[in-house]
């Protein structure tokens, strides 16, 4: 079924390329760039709070890297570590592995070596963006995404999958790139549930009623206030 909707789509998009191609170029040369944010890429949220902290890790594309925030405190990583830390009562030791434009296919070859060794309770997998305006094949969406969480999981590990993000609310997006890219967004997402099911991981879907004021100022990223949310 997910192939043959991923085929519907190709033969949607096709046909409108040569339309939307110029479209992604004019916004690729004129949208504001944002850089990550600042600051380390490791933190400790509810110090004050009893027990051994959980050893909590996130590796991704450019919301791991905290882009559209001041720093990662604000951005995924600290918020998602504080958020936690609230929740369980007790402190969250987090780590940051992210890559602004990686796709999941980079990151196992550039960010795991980077982590691999590191000692872990929870791994979160942050993709789809990149993969999705790459247009990264199915077969290696799932294979890359696969081969990251099972090294962890071997590694006793637990490992979740973050949804794809809905680019049809993109503003930076002309409305046609929102539609086609978007559409796309959710074949991925659906591949990425199936695959969390079949590698016995979690899976986090991205249920939010979008608002102008969760993206940043270039219409792309998480702003702070979409990072908590």
């Amino acid at each position: 079924m997910i192939h043959l909707a991923g085929l519907c789509w190709w033969a949607v998009a096709l046909p409108l390329l040569p339309l939307a191609l110029p479209m992604a170029v004019h916004t690729r040369h004129t949208a504001l760039r944002l850089t990550p944010a600042a600051g380390p890429e490791r933190g400790l949220a509810g110090g004050e709070l009893e027990g051994e902290p959980l050893r909590l890790l996130l590796i991704g594309e450019s919301t791991v890297a905290g882009v559209g925030a001041s720093c990662l405190d604000f951005a995924l990583a600290g918020q998602l570590a504080a958020a936690l830390a609230a929740r369980l009562g007790r402190p969250v030791a987090w780590r940051a592995c992210g890559e602004n434009g990686i796709t999941a296919d980079e990151a196992l070859e550039r960010l795991l070596p980077q982590v691999a060794e590191q000692p872990v309770d929870l791994v979160l997998l942050v993709f789809g963006v990149n993969d999705t305006t790459h247009f990264s094949s199915s077969h290696s969406w799932r294979d890359s995404l696969a081969g990251l969480a099972r090294h962890f999981v071997e590694r006793g590990a637990q490992v979740a999958l973050a949804g794809v993000p809905p680019l049809q609310h993109f503003s930076a997006l002309p409305w046609l790139l929102r539609q086609l890219l978007g559409w796309r967004a959710r074949l991925l997402d659906r591949q990425l549930r199936e695959l969390a099911l079949r590698e016995g991981v979690g899976y986090c879907a991205t249920r939010l009623q979008m608002r102008p004021e969760f993206l940043a100022p270039d219409g792309y990223h998480p702003s702070p206030l979409g990072y908590r949310v």
